[in-house]
Protein backbone atom coordinates (compact mmCIF):
# COMPACT_ATOMS: atom_id res chain seq x y z
CA UNK A 1 0.00 0.00 0.00
CA UNK A 2 1.12 3.53 -0.42
CA UNK A 3 1.70 5.61 2.08
CA UNK A 4 2.18 9.53 2.21
CA UNK A 5 3.29 10.85 5.37
CA UNK A 6 2.72 14.55 6.30
CA UNK A 7 5.08 16.60 8.64
CA UNK A 8 3.24 19.30 10.06
CA UNK A 9 4.46 22.66 11.07
CA UNK A 10 3.25 23.03 15.23
CA UNK A 11 -0.63 23.91 14.89
CA UNK A 12 -3.22 23.96 17.27
CA UNK A 13 -4.52 21.02 16.48
CA UNK A 14 -3.40 17.71 14.20
CA UNK A 15 -5.24 19.17 10.82
CA UNK A 16 -4.62 22.90 11.47
CA UNK A 17 -8.33 23.52 10.60
CA UNK A 18 -9.06 24.93 14.20
CA UNK A 19 -9.66 27.96 15.53
CA UNK A 20 -10.87 31.19 14.69
CA UNK A 21 -8.52 32.01 11.83
CA UNK A 22 -8.52 28.80 9.64
CA UNK A 23 -6.35 28.83 6.68
CA UNK A 24 -8.15 27.93 3.63
CA UNK A 25 -4.84 26.05 1.93
CA UNK A 26 -5.04 23.77 5.43
CA UNK A 27 -9.00 23.50 4.91
CA UNK A 28 -8.23 22.56 1.42
CA UNK A 29 -5.50 20.22 2.17
CA UNK A 30 -7.12 18.03 4.65
CA UNK A 31 -9.85 17.37 2.43
CA UNK A 32 -7.74 16.21 -0.31
CA UNK A 33 -6.05 13.92 2.14
CA UNK A 34 -8.99 12.28 2.83
CA UNK A 35 -9.83 12.27 -1.01
CA UNK A 36 -6.59 10.31 -0.75
CA UNK A 37 -7.67 7.79 1.72
CA UNK A 38 -10.56 6.99 -0.28
CA UNK A 39 -8.95 6.13 -3.22
CA UNK A 40 -6.56 3.37 -1.04
CA UNK A 41 -3.78 5.66 0.02
CA UNK A 42 -1.94 5.24 3.53
CA UNK A 43 -2.32 9.07 4.96
CA UNK A 44 -0.41 9.94 8.62
CA UNK A 45 0.15 13.27 9.41
CA UNK A 46 2.72 14.19 12.47
CA UNK A 47 2.03 17.61 13.73
CA UNK A 48 5.60 19.11 15.24
CA UNK A 49 4.15 20.69 18.41
CA UNK A 50 2.48 17.17 19.25
CA UNK A 51 4.86 14.78 17.73
CA UNK A 52 8.48 15.80 17.43
CA UNK A 53 9.46 12.48 17.93
CA UNK A 54 8.07 11.40 14.57
CA UNK A 55 10.34 14.25 13.12
CA UNK A 56 13.29 13.08 14.86
CA UNK A 57 13.02 9.46 13.84
CA UNK A 58 12.76 10.37 10.22
CA UNK A 59 16.93 11.85 9.33
CA UNK A 60 15.09 13.63 5.72
CA UNK A 61 13.09 15.74 7.73
CA UNK A 62 15.78 16.67 10.47
CA UNK A 63 17.73 17.48 7.85
CA UNK A 64 14.72 19.81 5.99
CA UNK A 65 14.20 20.99 9.17
CA UNK A 66 17.99 22.10 9.52
CA UNK A 67 17.91 23.80 6.36
CA UNK A 68 14.98 26.13 7.71
CA UNK A 69 11.75 25.94 9.62
CA UNK A 70 10.06 27.52 6.55
CA UNK A 71 10.66 23.85 4.97
CA UNK A 72 7.66 22.63 7.07
CA UNK A 73 5.07 21.21 5.94
CA UNK A 74 7.47 17.81 4.18
CA UNK A 75 5.61 15.58 2.57
CA UNK A 76 6.70 12.15 2.40
CA UNK A 77 5.50 9.27 -0.24
CA UNK A 78 6.91 5.78 0.22
CA UNK A 79 10.08 7.36 2.26
CA UNK A 80 10.78 9.96 -0.68
CA UNK A 81 10.44 13.75 -0.12
CA UNK A 82 7.86 15.11 -2.71
CA UNK A 83 7.29 18.55 -1.46
CA UNK A 84 8.61 20.95 0.81
CA UNK A 85 7.24 24.24 2.31
CA UNK A 86 4.25 24.32 1.05
CA UNK A 87 0.80 22.09 0.87
CA UNK A 88 0.51 20.69 -2.82
CA UNK A 89 -2.84 20.91 -4.57
CA UNK A 90 -5.41 17.90 -4.97
CA UNK A 91 -3.95 17.78 -8.58
CA UNK A 92 -0.22 18.32 -7.54
CA UNK A 93 -1.28 15.52 -4.57
CA UNK A 94 -2.76 12.96 -7.61
CA UNK A 95 0.20 13.21 -9.82
CA UNK A 96 2.28 12.39 -7.36
CA UNK A 97 0.25 9.34 -6.06
CA UNK A 98 -0.68 8.69 -9.97
CA UNK A 99 -4.02 8.89 -9.13
CA UNK A 100 -6.50 11.17 -11.61
CA UNK A 101 -8.27 14.10 -10.55
CA UNK A 102 -11.34 13.55 -12.90
CA UNK A 103 -14.67 14.91 -11.01
CA UNK A 104 -17.53 12.24 -10.85
CA UNK A 105 -19.47 12.75 -14.25
CA UNK A 106 -22.73 13.93 -13.79
CA UNK A 107 -25.35 13.27 -16.67
CA UNK A 108 -28.74 15.19 -17.04
CA UNK A 109 -31.42 12.96 -18.46
CA UNK A 110 -32.92 15.01 -21.35
CA UNK A 111 -37.10 15.70 -20.84
CA UNK A 112 -39.49 16.13 -23.48
CA UNK A 113 -39.72 20.20 -23.47
CA UNK A 114 -43.20 21.53 -22.26
CA UNK A 115 -43.79 23.08 -25.49
CA UNK A 116 -42.84 19.98 -28.14
CA UNK A 117 -45.68 18.86 -30.28
CA UNK A 118 -45.75 15.49 -27.95
CA UNK A 119 -46.19 17.01 -24.69
CA UNK A 120 -49.59 17.82 -24.71
CA UNK A 121 -49.16 21.03 -23.19
CA UNK A 122 -49.53 23.55 -25.63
Amino acid sequence: MTKLEVYDPAMCCSTGVCGPEVDPALVAFAADLKWAAEHGIEVVRYNLGQEPQAFAANPDVVKEMEAGMDRLPVIVLDGHIISTGLYPTRAQLAAKLGLGTAQPKITVKETASCCSPKSGCC
